[in-house]
């Protein structure tokens, strides 16, 4: 089992940066595919992006451009670099983890159901 802990969020004005941490802990390996979700008031969870063991990277469209996932493996921790940020950015992202066979993500990865083990979420909030 992998614990997950998000970290980074915070409230800045439309076009501005964040950038997320998720520490990992527990039974850390190389056999994750991780990503990072969000979910706004009154919506349900969406993918935001995945990434592979062998750092191949997946991402939703309406992030495409402005968002970029990453990991350093020494240090077991995710990121999420946001830039550009806009006002329908708003929402509480978690970092998702699941078990699959050599670490690599699979479309169902992009979706709730498809991982294991979240975070408890870390609030973005973006004003115009």
């Amino acid at each position: 089992q992998v614990q997950l802990e998000e970290s980074g969020g915070g409230s800045v004005q439309a076009g501005g940066s964040l950038r997320l941490s998720c520490a990992a802990s527990g039974r850390t390996n190389n056999e994750y595919c991780m990503g990072w979700f969000r979910q706004a008031p009154g919506k349900e969870r969406e993918g935001v992006a995945t990434i592979d063991s062998d750092g191949s990277t997946t991402y939703a469209d309406s992030v495409k451009g402005r968002f970029t996932i990453s990991k350093d493996n020494a240090k077991n921790t995710l990121y999420l670099q946001m830039n550009s940020l806009k006002p329908v950015d708003t929402a509480m992202y978690y970092c998702a983890a699941t078990l699959t066979v050599g670490g690599y993500c699979y479309p169902a990865n992009m979706y709730y159901y498809g991982m294991q083990y979240w975070g408890r979420g870390t609030l973005v909030t973006i004003s115009s």
